[in-house]
């Protein structure tokens, strides 16, 4: 199969329904050298068709392999700043959160093995910045998992998250304030430990 013959696909993806992500996320599957392909069309950030790969890039990392991004991670996470539409930014936010997850897994994983600190960088540079700009709930949610979780290392994290939660997310709608309750008090409870 082609780069040609997935874009095709991605162009008659009419909504992210499941059976829709799904449907093209098995294309994928079966030919796992497409996943190169997938990873640079999401970042084609001026084309639509990004928005597409991007919700199929976040189905094959949540329910297939999340692993497949190791040999990409430098890739994501030196571009994932670049994402401009809502709803490629949505699941780029979510497979962040898969990342930090996994790397803060009890058990050894690929992750923990393979993500570094300047990649662990580029999404918490990236988080902060979709914090600090106007996005919606879910991107909010998942940010803000993704911060406290690297948070457990880097210091500075949870003040700057503790901040920004305090000062704007509580006033935003009621799912984003009662996320930042919750990490609120995963920061209190931390830091309590330490």
């Amino acid at each position: 199969m082609s780069v040609l013959f997935l874009t095709e696909q991605l162009i008659n993806l009419e909504n992210a329904k499941r059976e829709n992500r799904e449907r093209v996320a098995n294309i994928v599957l079966n030919d796992e050298n497409l996943f190169q392909d997938l990873i640079a069309i999401t970042f084609k950030v001026d084309d639509k068709i990004s928005i597409r790969a991007a919700w199929v890039l976040e189905w094959i990392c949540t329910h297939h392999y999340l692993e497949w991004m190791i040999p990409h991670l430098d890739e994501f996470t030196s571009k994932i700043a670049t994402v401009q539409f809502d709803s490629a930014i949505r699941p780029c936010a979510k497979i962040c959160e898969h990342l930090a997850t996994a790397y803060y897994a009890n058990q050894e994983n690929d992750i923990k093995k393979n993500l570094t600190i300047e990649q662990i960088d580029a999404i918490v540079e990236a988080g902060f910045d979709w914090l600090i700009t106007p996005q919606k709930i879910a991107v909010r949610a998942y940010t803000m998992n993704t911060l406290y979780l690297f948070g457990l290392e880097k210091d500075w994290i949870h003040p700057e998250l503790k901040h920004i939660i305090e000062t704007k997310i509580i006033h935003e709608s009621k799912g984003t304030k009662a996320r930042g309750k919750y990490i609120l008090a995963l920061i209190e409870k931390h830091q309590k430990s330490t």
